[in-house]
């Protein structure tokens, strides 16, 4: 599914799951606010509940009633699985076929790195 015409909360979970695996919010740490992320994204605090939502069904975070959502052990390893999976099988397929109509060879890009 292509970025511009995904929902807001997924854009927005996709926010968050990346900062998890950049490291921003690490295992056991504290996501922001349903407001406060609201305020930094300029999104509505509805929509951010229901992307946050999503990462309570996925157990990758634990809620502490009256104080917030945490994230929870083993999220990082969850994440980054779904996003090998999520490449591999919705993104690698339309890119390689782009590299394949440029005639660019993989082991060129490689020797790039």
């Amino acid at each position: 599914m292509k970025n511009d015409v995904k929902p807001v909360y997924l854009k927005l979970r996709d926010v968050i799951a990346a900062a998890i695996l950049d490291g921003n919010y690490k295992e056991g740490q504290m996501l922001p606010s349903v407001r406060a992320f609201a305020a930094d994204q300029g999104a509505n605090p509805l929509t951010v509940a229901k992307a946050y939502q999503l990462f309570q069904d996925s157990g990758l975070v634990d809620v502490k009633r009256g104080v917030g959502l945490f994230v929870a052990s083993g999220a990082t390893a969850k994440l980054r699985s779904f996003e090998r999976e999520n490449f591999v099988q919705n993104i690698w397929p339309d890119v390689k076929a782009q590299m394949q109509r440029a005639g660019i060879d993989p082991t060129e890009l490689l020797a790039l790195s």
